[in-house]
């Protein structure tokens, strides 16, 4: 069995679900619209060039959370996937995880989006298992904060390995999707990195390195 890793957003999907879930918050009210919109736009052009504070931006996404209670969030995430999710989820990124699933393959999403606004999304997918940035719960709800190390660049080659040992894993005839120059950590470590969609900066750096370069779009 060989693992089979994805990024999700822009990978699997057609868009970014982090960056849908603030859009979604904006739509329902829930935050001041045009002052949440801003930021949410902010962060998302850092993370696309590459310069995110991943700390910075985990305090502005992770605060709605601790907003509202957990039946709340429960009942905007059931809209929120029948409203933002379903429509970007790709076809060819579907048959990529049968495809992967049918050869005996254990998958994998691997994402910097928060687990509040992904686990579900891995459900809906049919994944195996799913790393994100995990948010902090204290006494059954949300603080807001970020609990352990953030599911980002660097942070995701930590999450990963960790989670190797914890169940009897290994990278061996791995494989790994990604859009985004923040994945390049995790991409040089599996044996088989793959560029899906790629922003410029990956792109360049597959095509250097002959790495499979393939669009799900």
């Amino acid at each position: 069995m060989s693992l089979a890793i994805f990024d999700l957003d822009n990978t699997l999907l057609n868009g970014d679900s982090d960056h849908a879930w603030g859009e979604f918050l904006c739509e329902q009210g829930i935050v001041d619209a045009a002052e949440y919109s801003k930021s949410n736009d902010y962060f998302f052009q850092q993370y696309q060039q590459g310069t995110l504070d991943i700390q910075e931006f985990l305090e502005f996404a992770l605060r709605p959370l601790a907003m509202l209670s957990a039946q709340k969030l429960s009942e905007l995430h059931a809209q929120f996937m029948q409203q933002k999710v379903e429509p970007i989820i790709l076809p060819k990124a579907l048959a990529l995880l049968k495809k992967h699933r049918d050869q005996g393959d254990f998958l994998l999403i691997i994402t910097a989006t928060n687990s509040f606004v992904t686990g579900p999304i891995a459900a809906r997918l049919g994944v195996d298992a799913i790393l994100a940035t995990d948010p902090e719960i204290i006494n059954g709800s949300y603080t807001g904060k970020v609990a352990g190390t953030p599911c980002f660049q660097d942070g995701k080659v930590t999450r990963l390995n960790h989670w190797l040992k914890d169940n009897n894993h290994s990278l061996q005839g791995s494989s790994f999707y990604s859009d985004s120059r923040n994945d390049l950590p995790l991409l040089e470590l599996v044996d088989h990195p793959i560029a899906v969609d790629a922003d410029e900066t990956l792109m360049q750096t597959a095509q250097q390195k002959g790495w499979p370069v393939i669009s799900l779009r």
